[in-house]
């Protein structure tokens, strides 16, 4: 089993509905088990401005899916939810799931970066990450904890 983490947020269709509509999803992936899930934060767009804020999320899995099965049936998730991918970076979006971390492994193929290129950038990841696994060392990058403490989370704020 590899310990895998999963970013998850929605800014569109009712977003606090679809995040916890994907940790439902999540629950049921197959040879995986959630471990864990974060509180929801709702946070400004990144990238791109105009758009409504998002309702982000983490969570933690044990999978005996390596990490291309993973990706595949997290977009499988999306497509579900009803996301379409356009090409469009950073805009507007039913459900994205990203995966975040698979154990140690440092993977750069096409279709998949590991540990996820901007994470280490992006508070609406580190503070949902933070509430699940605040000593997790992201290879390369260092603890969730102290790469929290470098980002400004002004713009996140927990949802009740």
């Amino acid at each position: 089993m590899a310990r895998a983490f999963v970013a998850l947020g929605s800014n569109l269709d009712d977003p606090r509905v679809q995040v916890l509509r994907g940790f439902y999803a999540l629950a049921r992936l197959p040879q995986t088990k959630l471990i864990a899930g974060s509180r929801l934060y709702r946070s400004a767009p990144w990238g791109v401005r105009g758009q409504p804020d998002f309702v982000n999320a983490a969570a933690e899995f044990e999978t005996q899916l390596n990490p291309h099965e993973l990706l595949d049936v997290l977009l499988a998730v999306e497509r579900a939810a009803g996301r379409e991918r356009d090409g469009e970076r950073w805009g507007p979006r039913v459900l994205d799931l990203d995966l975040l971390l698979y154990g140690d492994r440092m993977l750069h193929e096409p279709g998949l970066t590991l540990p996820h290129p901007h994470l280490h950038e992006r508070a609406f990841v580190l503070l949902p990450l933070h509430d699940i696994a605040p000593d997790l060392e992201v290879p390369g990058r260092g603890c969730v904890r102290e790469l929290l403490a470098r980002v400004d989370a002004s713009g996140c704020a927990a949802m009740d």
